[in-house]
C-alpha cells in the first residue's frame, strides 16, 4: 500500500437530522424516509439498500406523513398544512396543495392506491382523489373534537380507522360518517393520565383495529362492536408507531424507550386452528425514540431521533445468505458533503444551511509508521458562509486551487471568488447567475479551475467558463428528447477534455468537452452508480456500483479495459461483495497509474491492478504475510486489494499529494452526544 502521512480530521461537526417517518413500497421494493428538517430520501432495497434519490429539506416543511400511491407516486404531508407530490425523475416537488385544515398529522393511501386521506389539526378527515396529474379534493368526513394523529384503511377500502386524543373513530368511507367511537383507557401503570394520545392505528381484514398509544399499550379492538378485545402493556413510555406485514401475520411497534417489539400471529396450541397475537421479539437497536416503523417481507425497518435507519432482517423469511441477511444501520447520506482544495490544503464542509472552510494543520515532526505526530500549526476555521432563506443546501464544491466556491439550493445558485492575502481571506460573490443553474444536483470544477460543470435537476449539463471574477455560459448538454433524468454524479478528466455524468437510472454518459458533443454511453448495468472518476493519462473511467462491483471503461476506446474484463471473469472476493456500505469516492495516485484509491464509510482501499486478484480462499483483509517471510513468499501471497479499517466512520478520504492523505471521520459517539437526552430507564442494582 505504501506509506502516507494522514491528516486525521474530526472537526466536521455534522449531525444528521432525526428520522420522522418511513414508507415502504412493496411493488418497487423502495423505502421513502423523511427527516425532521424536511429532507426526503428514497432507498432502493433491491440495490443493496442504496440511497438513490433525495429531496432537500426546507425550514417550513415539517413532514409528518409519507405514503406511496398507485404508479409509484410519492406523497408527503406536514405541519405546513400542504400535501406534496415528488417528481422521482427530475428530483423536485411537482406541486403542493393546501388542504385548509391546519397542520396535517397523518395521511394514508387507499388499498387501491387511487384515494388519499389526511387527518388535520382541526379534527377534520379529508378525502382526495388521485388523478394522473394531480390530486383533487373529494369530501370531508365527520369532524372530530381533536386532531387526527393516525389513519388506517380497511383492506377492502370501505372503512377507515382514525386515532385521536383519548379515542379511536371508525368511519364509513361511502358516507363519511363515524359509525363507532372507541374510548381509550387513560390508565398507565395504575395511574390515570390527563390524556391518552393514539399515535398509531392499523386496520386488519378481519375487522380488528390495533392501536398504540402514549400509555405504553398495544390494544386490539373489534371494529364491528366498538369494544376492546385485548391489551398489552409493553413500555413505560409512549408506543409511537406501528406497521403491519402485508400478509397480516405479524406487525412491529416502536417505543419512546428505543425498543422495537415484534408481534406474530401464532396457533394457540400446536394442533389448533385458532390463532392469537403474541409478542415474540424485542430489539434494542436505538438509543432514543423510535418515531416510525415499516414492515417489508423480509425485514423490520425503524427510525427515530437517534438518526439511524435500522433494517433488522427476519431470518425465517430470508432464504439465502445475501444482502437481506445482515443487520444494517444507515446513518450517513450516500453522497459527498465534503470537497477538497488540494493545492491550498483546504476542506469545504457542507451543512444544511451553511458552509465551513477549514485549512488543515501542519507538522514538522517525523516518526515511524503508526505514530501520531504533534501539530506545529493547528487547523484554521477560515470561513462560515450562511445561506439566506429557508431552503437546505443541495450540493457544494471548492475548486482545486481554492479560488472558487459554488453551492446551490432549490431556487438559487451561488458562486464566490476567494482571494488570499497572508492569513486573511476575502470573499466576493459573482452576481447575476443565470436562473437555469438553480436546483443543481452536482457541481464540479475542472482541474485547472477554468471551467465549472453543473448538473441541473432537469437533466441538462451546463459548462461555465471562469475567468478573473466573472463567468460565461459556454454550452448545455440537453437530455435526450422525451426524457427528464436528473444527473446525480459528475466526473471530469484531468485534462478537461472528458465529462462523465450518471443519472438516476444507472446509465453513464460521456461527453467530449472540446467538441461539445456526446462521445459514448457506457453499457447499462442493473445497479445504480455510487461513485466514479476518470484516471489521468489513460482517461479510463472507473465506476463503482451499489452491488460493490467496480468497472473500468476506456473512454478513448469506448470499451471495457482488459483489467475490467478479467475482474468480471474471475469475480470479486465474497467478503468484498458482502460489504453493506457503498463506495462514495474514487481517486488516483499521480505517480502510480496502476493504483485505484476508493473508500466507503468503514474502509479505505487501494487496488493495485498489477497484482493478481484474490480468490475466495485468500484472506482479503490481510494480504501481507509476516515480515520475517522472504520476499519471494511475500510476492506470491500478495494480491491487488490493500485495505485499511483504521478510519471510521469515514465520510471523506483523498490524496493531497503523493505522500499525504486526508481522512475525515465522524465518530457515532460524537453525534449521540449532541442529541437530546433519551428517556432515563431504571437499571437493576442502581
Amino acid at each position: 500500500m505504501g506509506e502516507f502521512k494522514v491528516h486525521r480530521v474530526r472537526f466536521f461537526n455534522y449531525v444528521p437530522s432525526g428520522i420522522r417517518c418511513v414508507a415502504y413500497n412493496n411493488q418497487s421494493n423502495r423505502l421513502a424516509v423523511s427527516r425532521t428538517d424536511g429532507t426526503v430520501e428514497v432507498y432502493n432495497l433491491s440495490a443493496n439498500y442504496f440511497q438513490e434519490k433525495f429531496f432537500p429539506g426546507h425550514e417550513s416543511r415539517a413532514t409528518e406523513a409519507l405514503c406511496w400511491a398507485e404508479g409509484q407516486r410519492l406523497f408527503s404531508a406536514g405541519l405546513n398544512g400542504e400535501i406534496m407530490e415528488y417528481d422521482l425523475q427530475a428530483l423536485n416537488i411537482k406541486y403542493a396543495v393546501d388542504v385548509f385544515g391546519g397542520p396535517i398529522w397523518s395521511m394514508a393511501v387507499s388499498p387501491s392506491g387511487s384515494q388519499l386521506l389526511v387527518g388535520c389539526e382541526d379534527g377534520s378527515v379529508k378525502l382526495f382523489q388521485i388523478t394522473p396529474d394531480k390530486i383533487q379534493f373529494e369530501r370531508n368526513f365527520d369532524r372530530q373534537k381533536s386532531r387526527i394523529l393516525s389513519l388506517s384503511w380497511h383492506p377492502s377500502g370501505t372503512h377507515v380507522a382514525a386515532g385521536s386524543i383519548d379515542y379511536i373513530s371508525v368511519f364509513d368511507v361511502k358516507s363519511g360518517s363515524a359509525i363507532h367511537k372507541m374510548i381509550v383507557d387513560r390508565q398507565h401503570m395504575g395511574v390515570s393520565k390527563r390524556k391518552c394520545i393514539v399515535w398509531g392505528v392499523a386496520f386488519l381484514s378481519d375487522g380488528t383495529v390495533i392501536s398504540v398509544d402514549s400509555a405504553g399499550k398495544v390494544q386490539f379492538w373489534d371494529s364491528a362492536t366498538g369494544t376492546l378485545v385485548k391489551s398489552h402493556l409493553i413500555a413505560n413510555a409512549d408506543v409511537q408507531s406501528i406497521a403491519v406485514a402485508e400478509q397480516e401475520d405479524s406487525f412491529v411497534v416502536g417505543t419512546a424507550e428505543g425498543t422495537v417489539f415484534h408481534f406474530q400471529l401464532v396457533p394457540v396450541t400446536s394442533n389448533s386452528s385458532e390463532k392469537q397475537w403474541v409478542r415474540t421479539k424485542p430489539f434494542q437497536h436505538h438509543t432514543h425514540d423510535v418515531r416510525t416503523v415499516a414492515h417489508s417481507p423480509t425485514a423490520l425497518i425503524s427510525g427515530g431521533t437517534d438518526t439511524h435507519l435500522v433494517i433488522r432482517p427476519l431470518m425465517e423469511k430470508v432464504e439465502v445468505k445475501n444482502y437481506d441477511a445482515a443487520l444494517r444501520k444507515i446513518t450517513f447520506p450516500h453522497r459527498r458533503l465534503i470537497s477538497c482544495s488540494k493545492k491550498r490544503q483546504l476542506l469545504l464542509f457542507q451543512f444544511a444551511h451553511h458552509l465551513e472552510l477549514w485549512r488543515l494543520g501542519s507538522t514538522v515532526a517525523t516518526g515511524k509508521n503508526g505514530d501520531t505526530l504533534p501539530l506545529s500549526k493547528n487547523a484554521d476555521h477560515l470561513l462560515h458562509l450562511k445561506t439566506k432563506g429557508p431552503e437546505n443546501i443541495i450540493c457544494s464544491c471548492i475548486s482545486l486551487c481554492g479560488s472558487w466556491i459554488a453551492y446551490s439550493t432549490v431556487s438559487r445558485f451561488f458562486l464566490y471568488r476567494l482571494n488570499y492575502e497572508h492569513d486573511n481571506i476575502s470573499l466576493k460573490r459573482v452576481s447575476k447567475m443565470p436562473p437555469f443553474l438553480r436546483c443543481a444536483l452536482q457541481i464540479l470544477f475542472s482541474e485547472d479551475s477554468t471551467k465549472l460543470f453543473v448538473a441541473s435537476n432537469q437533466g441538462a449539463l451546463h459548462i461555465v467558463q471562469l475567468s478573473g471574477g466573472s463567468f460565461k455560459h459556454l454550452h448545455a448538454f440537453q437530455p435526450q428528447s422525451g426524457t427528464v433524468e436528473a444527473m446525480c454524479l459528475l466526473a471530469v478528466s484531468s485534462d478537461g477534455n472528458w465529462l462523465a455524468a450518471s443519472g438516476t437510472s444507472a446509465g453513464v454518459h460521456v461527453y467530449n468537452v472540446k467538441q461539445l458533443k456526446l462521445h459514448c454511453t457506457v453499457p447499462a448495468y442493473n445497479f445504480p452508480v455510487t461513485a466514479m472518476a476518470i484516471a489521468p493519462n489513460t482517461n479510463n473511467l472507473v465506476i463503482a456500483h451499489s452491488d460493490q462491483q467496480v468497472f473500468e471503461y476506456s473512454i478513448p476506446d469506448k470499451q471495457y479495459t482488459d483489467w475490467s474484463r478479467t475482474v468480471q471473469k474471475q469475480g470479486f472476493h465474497h467478503l468484498w461483495l458482502q460489504r453493506d456500505t457503498p463506495i462514495t469516492h474514487i481517486s488516483f495516485h499521480p505517480k502510480r497509474p496502476m493504483h485505484i484509491l476508493l473508500h466507503d464509510a468503514y474502509m479505505f482501499c487501494i487496488i493495485d491492478k498489477s497484482l493478481p486478484l484474490p480468490n475466495d480462499k485468500t484472506l482479503l483483509y490481510n494480504p501481507f504475510p509476516p515480515t520475517n517471510e522472504s520476499d519471494v513468499v511475500r510476492r506470491r501471497t500478495a494480491h491487488a486489494f490493500k485495505i485499511s479499517k483504521i478510519y471510521k466512520p469515514l465520510l471523506f478520504m483523498d490524496l493531497l499529494d503523493e505522500r499525504t492523505l486526508v481522512a475525515v471521520e465522524r465518530p457515532l459517539d460524537d453525534i449521540i452526544a449532541q442529541l437530546p437526552p433519551p428517556i432515563k430507564k431504571k437499571k437493576f442494582g442502581t
